[in-house]
């Protein structure tokens, strides 16, 4: 059985429509008008127990509805959501201290106290044991090397060192879900490795099933395996981050600098590209065997050095959301 499995759950909300100009605000004062916007459509997906999956999606295509839905903040109009055997919006309370949940735009932190007050009082409100507290806390001060500035009010941390501080907070109660929300927004790229060292090394030690929604497909391409596109409220896709340039990626590059300046016959299938006399990129599709073609610029040309390269995860990516990717 899966560790949380989502069954053709759909969402719908009540929008208010606006009427434009002076009469139509008095009028949507004196008779408002509705219309219905249905955020989520039939969606279904299982998640396996220490599963660290991307959940993304251009912005409006129902992502965060649908992890509030699994959170337990919102209900779904149809369809069925158990996390770890409960029902995350009919058993709220069971269920809370079971998930972390890590956003990105938001702190669980006291502004004006130390870091290490906020933990004490997070440990009260979840009812950490002290055996459970005194472990986590020495663990992650460590692993996300919190010990120079745990004792500094949150006001005064740089965004690096609070977005550390907040992932440890999500974490203290040692729970078995977590939704991290841009985790690495804003930070710098030495904070970001860090961090994502620090979500690696911790699924792999506590097997904590770990669910991502961020717009920086590092974050994703570094931490998960797997990813749910959701677009218009609709799956798109469900699968390996491995498959997908296999699935929706039309195209392929080789780029080859050359001994001499060197001018190239047209090869079939092949469109090239000149960077400069002795630079040239071959642009192909899946008809064309990357093989047989290095095979023909060796035979026939002096070859100093051969890149190959595939479309990065982010630009296939925007294609899928533009509706331009095809399976």
């Amino acid at each position: 059985m899966s560790f949380i499995e989502v069954k053709n759950i759909s969402k719908t909300f009540r929008v208010s429509k606006r009427r434009s100009g002076i009469p139509g605000m008095l009028a949507n004062l004196v008779a408002p008008k509705y219309e219905k916007r249905e955020a989520v459509k039939d969606i279904s997906f299982s998640i396996g127990q220490g599963e660290m999956v991307g959940f993304i999606g251009p912005n409006g295509a129902g992502k965060s509805t649908t992890i509030k839905m699994l959170s337990g903040i919102l209900f779904p109009d149809s369809g069925e959501i158990t996390c770890s055997g409960i029902i995350p919006y009919k058993q709220r309370k069971s269920y809370v201290g079971r998930i972390g949940v890590v956003f990105g735009q938001k702190s669980q932190l006291q502004w004006d106290l130390p870091v290490i007050d906020s933990f004490e009082l997070l440990k009260a409100i979840y009812r950490i044991p002290d055996d459970v507290y005194k472990k986590n806390l020495g663990r992650f001060t460590e692993m996300l090397d919190m010990s120079g500035f745990i004792n500094q009010p949150v006001r005064q941390l740089s965004l690096g060192q609070r977005m550390r501080s907040d992932i440890a907070a999500a974490l203290l109660h040692s729970p078995e879900i977590v939704f991290f929300d841009e985790p690495t927004i804003g930070v710098d790229v030495v904070g970001k490795e860090a961090i994502r060292t620090f979500i690696r090394e911790l699924n792999a030690q506590d097997n904590v099933t770990m669910i991502f929604t961020t717009h920086d497909m590092q974050d994703i391409e570094k931490t998960c395996k797997r990813v749910i596109i959701i677009d218009k409220g609709s799956k798109v896709y469900d699968g390996a981050l491995s498959d997908i340039r296999e699935r929706y990626s039309s195209t392929r590059r080789l780029d080859v600098e050359f001994m001499t300046d060197t001018e190239t016959e047209p090869i079939t299938g092949v469109e090239t590209e000149n960077i400069d006399p002795r630079h040239k990129r071959f642009i192909f599709g899946k008809e064309v065997h990357i093989n047989d073609l290095m095979s023909l610029l060796l035979q026939n040309y002096s070859v100093r050095d051969i890149n190959i390269s595939e479309p990065d995860i982010e630009s296939i990516i925007r294609k899928i959301y533009s509706g331009e990717g095809t399976a």
